[in-house]
């Protein structure tokens, strides 16, 4: 398996507006094919293939409190074009 290696990383503690905002934002780039993430001196731009391998994630974790996680991931391989299942969110 090869070396994964992190390119841009952003967290931080927002508000679910203004999660919400970001994520329309980033859907609208991904729905153009161009996205470019930036903060402070970091900077990446990506282009986004026609189709993608897209994975939705729900994860607990248990310790003093529970803490919940939900992720949005888009996986693909340069050059080539990925297919995959039916996905609905309501």
């Amino acid at each position: 398996m090869g070396r994964e290696t992190v390119l841009f990383k952003s967290e931080g503690k927002k508000s679910r507006s203004d999660i919400a905002a970001l994520l329309r934002q980033a859907a609208d780039k991904i729905e153009e094919g161009r996205l470019t993430l930036q903060q402070g001196e970091s900077e990446i731009s990506l282009l986004i293939p026609e189709t993608a391998i897209f994975e939705m994630k729900v994860e607990e974790e248990s310790k003093r409190q529970v803490k919940r996680s939900l992720e949005f991931e888009i996986e693909w391989l340069e050059g080539e074009e990925q297919g995959g299942g039916n996905l609905s969110i309501s």
